[in-house]
């Protein structure tokens, strides 16, 4: 077993002090009390299991309440692929050829891809994630203010990233320009 005996008991002591804390932060963002006991206890598995592998830089209450906003990050996650799934599916009269909805997810995740870390977090949780401004604010540390002006500049520089890489696809080729694939008269 890795970690301090140090840590460990550490870890014990901050346990009744830090509890009310991070059931606290949970409660008042999952809008759920069963919900945020299961992600309270969670985080103190974690807490537990970092401590055992000696990879907690510093063992404090801010400490835990960043391992509360993962665990919180990772139940909104959960419960929109849950949804996502449970959503009806279309049989195949009603399907819609979705080669070009296909295409345009490629290119949004290419695009995305480019972005600075910043942005693509922002517009992951966001967008992809479906998560509300508020949240999206709370899993970055950020107040709802600055997450909406980090959004808007998000999007403006998806915007220009997918427009820079449409530019360069779509650029016709030399006999294109040439006119060396003229019919002939």
């Amino acid at each position: 077993m890795s970690g301090s005996t140090d840590q460990r008991r550490a870890l014990l002591d901050l346990y009744d002090s830090a509890l009310p804390e991070v059931y606290g932060y949970l409660a008042a963002r999952c809008g759920s009390a069963a919900i945020a006991e299961d992600l309270t206890s969670e985080t103190f598995l974690a807490a537990v299991d970092a401590v055992r592998r000696g990879a907690v830089p510093e063992l404090t209450v801010a400490w835990l309440i960043g391992v509360a906003r993962h665990k919180l990050v990772d139940h909104w996650r959960r419960r929109e692929r849950e949804e996502r799934q449970a959503e009806p599916a279309t049989d195949g009269a009603d399907a819609v050829d979705d080669w070009d909805v296909r295409l345009d997810q490629m290119e949004a995740h290419a695009t995305l891809a480019r972005l600075g870390g910043h942005h693509r977090s922002a517009l992951t949780l966001r967008y992809l994630d479906g998560l509300p401004v508020r949240e999206v604010a709370a899993c970055l540390g950020r107040t709802e203010g600055a997450t909406e002006v980090l959004l808007v500049r998000a999007k403006a520089a998806f915007a220009r990233t997918s427009r820079a890489s449409v530019a360069v696809t779509v650029r016709p080729s030399r006999s294109a320009t040439s006119g060396t694939d003229r019919p002939s008269r």
